[in-house]
């Protein structure tokens, strides 16, 4: 859902030559503090894809009780009261978004953004579309039959506002992330990333996403997203921190950012009233945010300095395969484990998270690496050679 590591140090360390004027002078972390920094966010991203897995495998109703073939609290007593709350992970991903998208588009031009974006995000996604398609047609009790023209637009990435169905459960998300991506390219990149140019985003999103409020207009929720504005804001605003330093402004922009977006996130997952297996208190809400936001700011504080376990990197890199493949493909593992072959609820959770990992670290290895550059230095080549007359 964020750009690799080796794509993030360079461009963290690099500023664009002659964009820096306007920004502030603020002490620089070390190389090794970069590092340190970026392995800590590796994993706290696939913290947050484990978040999003355990909802879906022991927190939610509808296809989980189809697959398990009993409800989450029947087989999880204890375990699915917690994993309820694990959908936030995607507000947590947003928050981490925020500051990679910053950091990775910092000294690179519109061109060079869009590139990175589209390698980094279509050789996994069109791999795992491949994958959830053939566990369709193998089990269709568990993952509906996908049709040839649902297929072929999901490949797009755009299914979701052409109204056709996902094919990836998950892909909501990657919709709202290439939102994100295209308002920070067309009035960021574009011109260059600079403290004042990001500061003044942050600041004119969030008041765009608090007045669409009062607008009631579908097609000006769709670009401004205000329930998912202030996660991206507040990561962006702490990059700048992470970079240039702390200021007032700054932890303004991250404080009001906290505020919105426990609200909006406290809004949509808590029904007053509500019963059953998605029972979530108000208070365990406001406490994953609270926690989201203050995980990436001791990031960005250098906190995280010590967490310089090479293993993180690993994590990091398995994060965004195994975020689009865990869904589907674990409920099929699940099917196969649990009512197939007999094997007990716990034994099965663990075998199906493992081979989930397992399988996202075959998709990095085998398709993200090689492919990736590939993707990228063919994006750079025009179509035709220039004839000149």
């Amino acid at each position: 859902m964020s750009a690799s590591p080796p794509a993030i140090t360079a461009a963290a360390s690099v500023p664009a030559p002659g964009r820096t004027v306007a920004e502030p002078a603020g002490s620089r972390p070390s190389a090794k503090g970069r590092r340190s920094r970026l392995l800590a966010l590796d994993g706290l991203r696939l913290l947050a894809a484990l978040l999003v897995c355990l909802y879906h495998y022991a927190g939610r109703g509808g296809t989980v009780t189809e697959a398990w073939h009993r409800t989450p609290s029947q087989l999880f007593p204890t375990l699915s009261q917690v994993a309820v709350y694990g959908c936030l992970g995607v507000q947590f991903f947003f928050v981490i978004s925020g500051f990679v998208i910053c950091m990775s588009s910092w000294g690179r031009t519109l061109g060079d953004f869009f590139r990175s974006r589209v390698a980094r995000l279509y050789p996994a996604y069109w791999a795992a579309l491949v994958l959830v398609t053939a566990a369709s047609l193998a089990l269709p009790a568990v993952v509906h039959a996908v049709r040839p023209e649902e297929f072929l637009v999901n490949l797009t990435m755009l299914q979701q506002p052409m109204g056709a169905p996902r094919v990836l459960g998950v892909c909501w998300t990657l919709w709202v992330e290439v939102r994100f991506y295209a308002l920070f390219a067309l009035l960021v990149v574009v011109r260059g990333v600079t403290y004042r140019r990001v500061v003044l985003f942050c600041a004119g999103w969030t008041l765009a996403a608090v007045l669409s409020r009062t607008a009631d207009n579908q097609l000006l929720d769709q670009i401004v997203m205000p329930e998912y504005a202030p996660f991206f804001v507040g990561g962006l605003a702490l990059y700048l921190i992470h970079r240039f330093g702390s200021d007032l402004l700054l932890w303004g922009i991250v404080a009001t950012s906290w505020l919105l977006g426990q609200y909006t996130a406290t809004r949509a997952l808590w029904h007053e009233g509500a019963h059953g297996d998605l029972v979530r208190n108000p208070l365990v809400i406001l406490l994953v945010v609270t926690l989201a936001f203050a995980a990436v700011a001791a990031v960005a504080l250098g906190w995280t300095r010590r967490a310089d376990w090479s293993w993180l990197a690993t994590a990091g890199a398995l994060t965004y395969p195994f975020y689009l493949i865990h869904e589907h493909l674990g409920w099929f593992a699940i099917r196969v484990l649990h009512r197939g072959l007999g094997l007990p609820a716990w034994p099965t959770l663990a075998a199906t998270v493992a081979t989930m990992l397992a399988l996202a670290w075959l998709m990095h290895r085998f398709v993200e690496r090689p492919f990736g550059p590939r993707l990228k230095k063919a994006l750079r080549k025009p179509l035709a050679p220039r004839v000149s007359v």
